[in-house]
């Protein structure tokens, strides 16, 4: 029974490539030591795989960036824009490349980065593709066939991964009118044949075309497009075998349109879908065909331990009806989405004994698909013995369940989620009251986290500092930036988030119920990596978290104190999240935890109170169907967690990189006073959706793209607020950036916010209410 993997995570189990990216970009190391960095990573990482045992190994799952901008350089889809970066030049990939990311400014150069957005309801961002009426396609990047040539001159061969061509154009947009992406697909088409080709001219034999948008609710034209994109590549390539590889939902409403697919092989992911195999093996023709069929059974999202008795079951199901020869054995998905190993861990003070020996990292889950290959010919009987003991000692340990908590959520009450007076009379009051001007300022919350900042965490952390030396210096910190917010003439202030190393874990260690890691960094985008914290048990506040730094920060200044909190959903979804009761019961105790805080900062006489919800667009669900359910309870935790104060009291809500189109409902309904959300990279495209759906509060669309170190002009900002007021109305409008500033520079983020600051005051000279 063939055992593999269908990608592997890509930073390096020690951040290598991040920190490689990040010296490269400052000008620190030469383009040679970065290629270097990644050549040594995807060695690394498919010696850990072939040691393991999984037979067939991914290549082209390693990406200096993000796959779906590998893929658009492939296959030569570089805007315009970028087009002076190519001509006349040579040996100029990797630039280019860099450039659609991150945009460049520099040699007179200025060139704003391509838009991002979120891979389906993960937490990891991709590069949006950009399609033009008449798109040409070309062969541009080889970069998946040096990567398996790579592979080759170690001895393994390996299968190549690449995202499939209607994926790909679905995960686009177009950037003019009068067509749809999918149009593009004949002229996409021999590209994509022409790399197969050559992979199989160097000695592939199998190759994985990622096609997650097979579990989408597809319209007639995109099912067509499916079914003419395989046929082609099919007749195209016939010397390839093909395994089309779909993940994140099951493929049960494209079914029929999946099982005719002209392919050798299909991956689907028994976590996020265990039903569709029962409809797959009742197909006849699927079963009487040759095709293999690839059980996704160990979770590529989660951290723990795979139940083997569950999974087994999966796996003699298909056997008993396909045959062995036609059942592989892999993980849901990439297991980009989970920490490297969990033998990095050796503080049992972070990560005790017990609670460690229910989770597997991304080596340990290669492990666990090789078990179970051989628990499937009736080997390895101990380690399927061990396995049902660490899952009973999870089920009856006394660390996960707390009656006090359970009885609370019970006790919610339909008030509890009203605040006492409708947007129209808040709106009204608090204008009365906090007198702001208009188009006020302000920021996302975080300041950029210096070297110095980092340090100083880490030595208390350490033990090297105390925690008054400590305290000393984030106050300092703090105090410097408020001095600095006011010199640069923001209205409201932030305190700057010093004190906090990651948005939710910042909040994870003062909460019960969470666990961490030292070494469990997973890639958000690019070179950002983050360390979600671990919910095993029920959550509860048993302090306040953030009241002694926004207090200390108020008392600095005679301006608005912004306190900055993260949402229910948000901590949620970037948490990685027990699997032992619902989702909404972990949501709702985690939203009473916040509650607390909020009524806690009000008392001390925080006036405005920002609850980010970053991630409530990225927890819907993949199909329409299943929306409801959670957009219900979604916008419900947050309500619960922001309805407790008083109409004086402004509540700010932060969403980014999102598709706002089809929640406007549920967003509205979320009833924050104000909203501030990414627009920048979009050029306002988003504000669309709230002008057509006549949202009623106030709105911060972002003027100017965080993610990209480029510092746009005060004309520029100024185009996107015109533009902005043509569909918000003037006494809604704040200007702010798309989102924290912790990952930029101090010298960029000086610039651009006074920048920001002038583009406002342009505004509030030309315009009156």
């Amino acid at each position: 029974m063939v055992t593999h993997n269908l990608g592997y995570p890509r930073v390096g189990s020690k951040r290598e490539l991040k920190w490689a990216s990040e010296q490269f970009w400052a000008g620190k190391i030469s383009k040679d030591e970065l290629l270097w960095a990644g050549r040594q990573v995807r060695r690394q990482n498919w010696q850990t795989q072939q040691e393991a045992g999984i037979q067939w190994i991914p290549s082209n799952d390693f990406s200096f960036y993000d796959q779906v901008l590998d893929t658009a350089l492939m296959v030569g889809a570089v805007p315009e824009r970028y087009q002076s970066l190519i001509d006349g030049k040579s040996n100029r990939e990797l630039e280019i490349y860099f450039a659609m990311a991150r945009g460049i400014q520099q040699n007179g150069l200025d060139i704003k980065a391509m838009e991002m957005t979120k891979w389906f309801d993960t937490n990891y961002h991709y590069i949006v593709p950009e399609f033009l009426k008449n798109q040409q396609f070309k062969r541009y990047s080889d970069k998946i066939i040096h990567d398996f040539e790579d592979a080759k001159q170690m001895g393994i061969l390996t299968k190549p991964v690449l995202l499939g061509p209607v994926s790909f154009l679905l995960l686009g947009k177009e950037k003019e009118a009068g067509f749809h992406r999918i149009d593009l697909l004949e002229p996409l088409l021999p590209v994509y044949a022409d790399v197969l080709r050559e992979l199989a001219t160097r000695g592939t034999t199998w190759v994985q075309l990622d096609e997650p948008c097979l579990t989408l609710d597809l319209s007639e034209n995109e099912q067509i497009a499916f079914q003419q994109a395989y046929e082609y590549l099919a007749r195209a390539v016939p010397q390839l075998s093909l395994l089309v590889a779909t993940y994140f939902e099951s493929i049960q409403p494209n079914l029929a349109l999946t099982l005719q697919l002209p392919v050798a092989a299909l991956h689907v992911d028994l976590v996020r879908g265990n039903e569709q195999l029962e409809a797959m093996l009742a197909d006849t023709s699927f079963v009487t065909s040759q095709r293999i069929l690839s059980l996704g059974v160990v979770d590529g999202r989660n951290v723990w331990k795979n139940d083997f008795t569950q999974s087994l079951t999966f796996i003699q199901r298909a056997v008993d009806v396909l045959g062995k020869d036609r059942v592989w054995i892999a993980p849901s998905c990439s297991l980009l989405h989970v920490p490297y190993d969990l033998d990095l861990e050796k503080n049992d003070a972070v990560l005790t004994p017990e609670i460690k020996n229910w989770m597997a990292f991304a080596k340990q889950k290669l492990g666990e698909v090789v078990t179970l290959g051989r628990l499937a010919k009736g080997e390895a009987q101990g380690l399927l013995l061990e396995n049902q003991v660490a899952l009973e000692s999870r089920r009856t340990s006394p660390l996960i369940h707390k009656t006090a908590v359970k009885t609370r959520v019970q006790a919610v009450q339909t008030d509890d989620f009203e605040r006492y007076s409708t947007f129209a009379i808040r709106q009204q009051i608090q204008g009365e009251s906090l007198q702001l001007p208009l188009f006020p300022t302000t920021t996302i919350g975080s300041f950029p986290q210096t070297d110095e900042v980092r340090q100083w965490r880490a030595k208390y952390k350490k033990g090297e500092v105390s925690q008054a030396e400590y305290e000393a210096f984030v106050e300092t910190e703090i105090e410097r930036s408020i001095r600095w917010q006011e010199e640069v003439g923001l209205d409201v202030l932030v305190h700057g988030e010093f004190e906090r190393n990651d948005m939710v874990e910042y909040f994870g260690e003062q909460l019960t119920g969470y666990v961490f890691t030292q070494n469990g960094w997973v890639q958000s985008y690019g070179s950002r990596c983050v360390k979600p914290p671990i919910i095993y048990g029920d959550v509860e506040r048993p302090e306040a978290m953030t009241v002694r730094w926004t207090t200390f920060a108020q008392s600095k200044t005679e301006k608005y104190m912004k306190g900055m909190l993260t949402g229910p959903v948000t901590i949620l979804q970037w948490s990685f999240v027990r699997d032992d009761q619902p989702r909404k019961d972990t949501a709702f105790q985690i939203a009473l935890a916040i509650r607390d805080e909020v009524q806690e900062l009000e008392q001390a006489g925080i006036r405005i109170i920002q609850i980010d919800e970053p991630a409530i667009r990225e927890g819907l669900p993949l199909r329409r169907a299943d929306w409801a359910t959670y957009l219900t309870w979604a916008v419900d935790a947050f309500r619960l967690s922001a309805a407790g104060v008083a109409d004086q009291t402004q509540i700010h809500t932060h969403m980014c990189y999102s598709e706002f189109n089809d929640i406007m409902e549920a967003i509205a309904r979320m009833d924050a006073d104000v909203i501030t959300i990414e627009t920048s990279r979009s050029q306002m495209e988003l504000l669309e959706a709230f002008s057509d759906f006549q949202y009623p509060n106030e709105i911060g669309p972002g003027v100017y793209d965080i993610h990209s170190p480029r510092v746009p002009s005060v004309e520029e900002m100024a185009h996107l607020l015109e533009k902005a007021l043509r569909t918000i109305p003037a006494r809604n409008l704040w200007v702010n950036p798309d989102c924290g500033l912790k990952t930029r520079r101090w010298a960029e983020t000086d610039q651009a916010l006074r920048n920001m600051v002038a583009a406002a005051r342009q505004l509030q000279q030309t315009i009156s209410v």
